[in-house]
């Protein structure tokens, strides 16, 4: 069997390595570049590690609340695996490229605590241009004073897409103040009606060159009436102003999702993983 040396924890000195390696796939790598490109390699400002196998970087991985595989043959997956089972898992999720994470989580599922769910097929769609229908001019970015308005739908999107209420544990506490966080940024959108969000959307990660969306919900009793196509719009419109390309990862079960963001102009590139504990 073909072993490779195992996996070096990554630092400052290899940043222009980490920062090439992510370029040559950046729609992929975007979760982690938007990191990088912010607080650098060292992961005492990371939040998380990255391990990096070859001279050249042939492997890297991303260590911290999610394990996101970034490159590698089945030899660094292995690499990858031997670490995380040294360290034991602190991890929510992996995700990433599933060609990457399926055999990442292959060579850890004897050792780990079963997950709770595989999403092997999530297509991974980029737009590079304006959207092919038209933004809905009532999508805007959320104020801060409006943080007791959009909760209840982060909420909802939350418990609905993931599977677990994401107030459990504290209370909700650390789950505010995540959304409060996107709010300030200026990566939070909705459309209210009244007091309530019938459309929500962030910019979940966003880097020198891409910006993906996530968190797309419409309020149950206003689907089918395309807000999500013209709510996603409205968050593409807003990247193509910031000079990024638009992108999003969506499950391939769910079918009027895909239809809306091909209506939109997104296409397929790639095709994502996710294991969720």
């Amino acid at each position: 069997m073909l072993r490779v040396a195992g996996p070096r924890l990554l630092d400052e000195r290899d940043r222009a390595d980490v920062q090439l390696a992510m370029e040559a796939d950046p729609v992929a790598a975007c979760m982690v570049a938007s990191r990088v490109e912010l607080a650098g390699v060292d992961s005492w400002r990371l939040g998380g590690e990255l391990w990096g196998v070859g001279s050249r970087l042939e492997g890297l991985c991303f260590a911290g609340a999610n394990l996101v595989p970034l490159r590698g043959e089945r030899s660094s997956m292995r690499a990858f695996a031997e670490r995380a089972r040294r360290l034991g898992r602190s991890c929510s999720s992996m995700v990433g490229r599933a060609e990457l994470v399926l055999p990442l989580w292959e060579e850890l599922s004897d050792c780990w605590a079963p997950a709770r769910e595989i999403r092997s097929d999530q297509p991974l769609m980029v737009l590079p241009t304006r959207p092919a229908v038209r933004p809905d001019p009532q999508v805007r970015t959320v104020r801060p004073d409006e943080l007791d308005r959009y909760l209840p739908a982060a909420v909802a999107m939350f418990t609905e897409e993931v599977g677990v209420d994401p107030r459990v544990g504290d209370g909700g506490s650390g789950y505010r103040a995540r959304v409060a966080e996107q709010i300030a940024s200026g990566r939070a959108f909705a459309r209210f009606e009244g007091d309530e969000v019938v459309f929500k959307a962030e910019i979940g990660a966003l880097s020198s060159r891409v910006g993906q969306i996530q968190g797309v919900w419409v309020r149950p009793d206003r689907r089918g009436h395309g807000l999500g196509a013209s709510g996603t719009a409205a968050v593409v419109d807003r990247l193509v102003d910031l000079g990024r390309v638009a992108s999003l990862y969506v499950n391939g079960y769910n079918t009027s999702a895909r239809a809306a963001y091909t209506s939109v102009g997104f296409s397929q590139i790639a095709k994502f993983a996710t294991v969720l504990f």
